[in-house]
Formats: structure tokens, C-alpha cells, sequence
């Protein structure tokens, strides 16, 4: 066991690992480079301590940089200590939380340095979709080292101190930091939607603790809980949370528990993972307001799909199908952002989210919670592009367009009395929950009270899915 109260990447790790479980590797190990004096410089472990202990009694691997040592600077052998990491967590089958705080690459080892950090990121990308992994960066992240962040699955970052960048802000043409801090956690989590979780050093430690525990261990096996919440609970007040969806699937889950993803970033989709009779459910769900303590919305969005948000909906989607997490969705839309933005964008990314949810093999099921319209809906895990199993609350609206439109579009030119008289009959016929069901695009239409019962039903009845997609290396949507 090695001292862990001598250095902020020690104690970093005490606070994140049950107590007294961590057993360190490479404590050691020593740079080989002399150039530039190095010899001379004291570094105990290469500026990086390594090794694997328990979280809730479960292990993990975990690596944390120590900038007190060579600025936590990167070189041969510490990249090479964290490249064991993974070869060990890839055979043990096991996540890796890394603990960034680095001066970035060690430019005494020079062309060392520069493969030590391709090293890395080869050894990332192969454990990608085998192994969760999971990065939180307390001080500075920069230059290649940002790369790290980027090829894990999730990424936490302290709110006032750390930085993350590949470029400073002042090396950013027509910025400077004092203008907009673009290595800020704000702004990486707002704007960049790199970073997942911000908060304080202890608020992080607690959060990885809290994500490690919805998350199976590998590919192969399950999340799984026990669950002491009434399988049959009705919401009384769901109904009213079809806008802050949010609140509408922590009132699903076992014991109200949602952990939103990339709360920050792309707001109008809500993205995070609940348990459904103990068992871990990727979600995701358009989302129109946020609502504040005082149960007033204090942030509201149009019922449309956004790149940022689809962009987020994607990711989420295709870490779910790669660790065989079932996939819940809320729809709650009626078209596509109409900003110059959102046009230049929205195609590619709302093509992505498809490709994404018609690819995923795991258990798909979808709830049809207030309007579902157009090309936007489908896109939202419906049937046609493989949900297994559709529902819709009572008073859903679903169909090509909202009633008052098409009748607009159909009989243009009549005047508001007729308009009125062919919607009302547009809405019975083509956008009601009861059309869509004689059609067999809605399964079961149910009281949104019973939503939790229904869908832990879906669920149970799709656990033993098999389903095969056509022999190929990988799509390239």
C-alpha cells in the first residue's frame, strides 16, 4: 500500500476509492531519459501514481497526475505506466478513471514524449466501447493532453482552477482568456459539450462515484441493482413534467434517482441513466423547459431538434449500445430549429442520431408524451427506425404535422369556420394516439400516471433480445 497524504493526485485518489483499497503499480518506476539534467530532478513515479482499488466494491483502475513532480508532465514512462493501466483493466475487464493535472508533454523527452502520447491514445481507442472510462481534470489539460478527455466516455472538470484546451485562449486569433475563457470548465461543458460534469474538487470525486455505479464493468456484463421501489408506482404529477423531462424520468425511476450526462451542453434533449427494477436505462428525452425550486420554468425551448442537443443524443446513444445499457426515449417534438445555425447543422447530426438508434441492438422503447411530428419524431427512436416497443400517453398527438397546419395546407383559400371543422376532423383521423395505434405505430396508449409500470413491463419482456445487423465492419453515417 503506498502513502496517498503526501500529494493532491494521492489524496485525490483516497477520496475517490473505498477506503484502504488501493494497491498501487509502478510506484518506482523512474524516467530513463537524462537529457537536460533530468537525472538530477527528483520524480518519484514518473509524476504519475498508478494502480487499481474499489469503488462501492467494485474495481476500477485509476491513474492521477502529480503536478508537484515535473509539472505532471508526460513522457516515456509515464505514458507507459498508464498504458500498463489499461492493458491490465482490458484483461481484468474493468473501467479507467484518469486524474488530470499535467503541465501537458515533456518537451525534455522530445520525440519520447510525442509517442509516448500516441501510445496512449492508441491503447484509449482500442478500449473504447470494451471498458468505460472516465477523465476528471483538475488543473491544467492542454495541448494533446486534451485529446485524453475527448476518447474517454465521460469527463469531469473542476469549475474554477482547471483548464482544458488545445490552444490557450490568447493564442486564439481575435480572442484573449479575459474575453472569453475558452479553457474554462464553463465554457467546455456549455459551449465545446466536451466536458459532462463541472463542480467542485470533492463534488467531482463524489460524482464519479455515483456515474461508476450506474455503469456495468465492461461490455459483457450487466449494471444491475437491487431494487426495494415499488415496480407498480403511479406518478400523480408526471403529466405535468411533459416539458422538464427531466423531472418526468426521475419520477420513472427506482427511488426518483436520474443522473444527467451533459447537463450544459444542447439543453433541449436531456440525456442520463435511471434503474429500472435495479437495472441500469440509458435516457433520452426532448425536453421544452427547466423548471426552477420554486416549480416555475426558469429556461424554455421550442419542441424542435437542435444540433447540439442530437449531437449529444447520439453519443449517448452509441455508448448505451456498446455497453448493452437499454435505451429509453421521451418524445416530445415538432420539427427542426429554424436558425442559420441550426440549418447549416441539423441534417448531418439529426442523419447521425438515426443511423445511431437504427443501428443500436439493445432494447429500444419509446413514449410518446405530448407531440410527435414529422421527420423529427421519427428521428426520435420510433418504430420505423427500430424501437421495439412504442407507447403514448393518453392525449399524444402524433403525425405529419400539427391538425390547425394541414388544415390550412389542405384547404386553403376556406375561411376560419371550415379550417376549424377540417382540423378537428384532421386530429381524429391523422394525429391522435388512437390513429397512430390502429396503424400499429403506438403499441399500448397508456395514463401517464402508470408510465413507470409500463415501461418496466417493455423492459422485462425485451431483456432476452437478440437481434443481428447485416455483416459489415461498422456503418460510416
Amino acid at each position: 500500500m503506498s502513502n496517498l497524504t503526501t500529494s493532491s493526485a494521492g489524496r485525490r485518489i483516497a477520496s475517490l476509492l473505498d477506503e484502504n483499497s488501493f494497491v498501487e503499480i509502478g510506484a518506482k518506476v523512474l524516467a530513463r531519459s537524462t537529457d537536460f539534467n533530468l537525472e538530477t530532478k527528483k520524480a518519484p513515479g514518473d509524476g504519475v501514481m498508478t494502480g487499481y482499488g474499489l469503488i462501492d466494491g467494485n474495481l476500477v483502475y485509476v491513474y492521477s497526475q502529480d503536478s508537484s513532480v515535473l509539472g505532471g508532465a508526460v513522457g516515456e514512462m509515464h505514458a507507459k505506466k498508464i498504458v500498463n493501466l489499461y492493458h491490465m483493466a482490458m484483461k481484468t475487464g474493468a473501467p479507467v478513471i484518469g486524474l488530470i493535472d499535467s503541465a501537458g508533454m515533456r518537451l525534455e523527452e522530445a520525440t519520447d514524449a510525442l509517442n509516448a502520447f500516441g501510445r496512449i491514445y492508441h491503447n484509449q481507442a482500442l478500449a473504447s466501447g470494451v471498458i468505460p472510462q472516465i477523465t476528471a481534470i483538475f488543473g491544467n489539460c492542454g495541448g494533446g493532453l486534451a485529446l485524453i478527455p475527448g476518447l474517454t466516455d465521460f469527463t469531469f472538470m473542476e469549475e474554477t482552477k482547471a483548464k482544458l484546451f488545445v490552444n490557450s485562449p490568447n493564442a486564439i486569433k481575435n480572442n484573449y482568456e479575459e474575453k472569453k475563457d475558452t479553457a474554462a470548465a464553463a465554457f467546455q461543458s456549455k459551449d465545446a459539450g466536451l466536458v459532462d460534469f463541472t463542480g467542485s474538487e470533492d463534488e467531482i470525486l463524489a460524482n464519479i462515484r455515483e456515474l461508476v455505479s450506474f455503469l456495468p464493468s465492461n461490455n459483457e456484463e450487466e449494471a444491475l441493482m437491487d431494487c426495494d421501489d415499488d415496480l407498480n408506482r403511479a406518478s400523480s404529477v408526471i403529466s405535468a413534467c411533459a416539458g422538464d423531462t427531466g423531472a418526468a424520468l426521475a419520477e420513472i425511476a427506482d427511488n426518483n434517482a436520474f443522473l444527467e450526462v451533459k447537463g450544459a451542453y444542447g439543453r433541449s434533449i436531456v440525456c442520463g441513466f435511471i434503474r429500472l427494477n435495479g437495472a441500469t436505462i440509458g435516457c433520452i428525452a426532448n425536453r421544452t423547459e427547466i423548471t426552477g425550486e420554486d416549480g416555475k420554468p426558469e429556461k424554455t425551448f421550442e419542441p424542435v431538434l437542435c444540433p447540439k442537443g442530437v449531437r449529444k443524443a447520439t453519443d449517448f446513444v452509441k455508448f448505451c449500445d456498446a455497453f448493452e445499457i437499454p435505451i429509453l426515449t421521451l418524445t416530445n417534438v415538432k420539427g427542426y430549429g429554424t436558425s442559420e445555425y441550426s440549418e447549416k447543422h441539423i441534417a448531418r447530426e439529426a442523419a447521425k442520431l438515426t443511423a445511431a438508434f437504427a443501428e443500436a441492438t439493445v432494447p429500444k422503447v419509446n413514449v410518446y408524451i405530448k407531440e410527435a411530428f414529422g421527420t423529427a419524431a421519427v428521428v426520435m427512436n420510433s418504430k420505423a427506425i427500430g424501437a421495439d416497443y412504442t407507447y403514448a400517453w393518453e392525449n399524444a398527438k402524433i403525425g405529419s404535422m400539427d391538425a390547425k397546419h394541414a388544415a390550412e395546407i389542405m384547404y386553403a383559400g376556406e375561411d376560419a369556420k371550415v379550417i376549424s371543422e377540417k382540423a378537428k376532423e384532421y386530429e381524429a383521423l391523422q394525429t391522435s394516439a388512437e390513429s397512430a395505434a390502429a396503424r400499429g405505430y403506438v403499441d399500448t396508449i397508456i395514463a401517464p400516471a402508470d408510465t413507470r409500470k409500463y415501461v418496466i413491463g417493455a423492459f422485462e419482456m425485451l431483456y432476452t433480445k437478440r437481434e443481428d445487423r447485416p455483416d459489415k465492419k461498422h456503418g460510416a453515417v
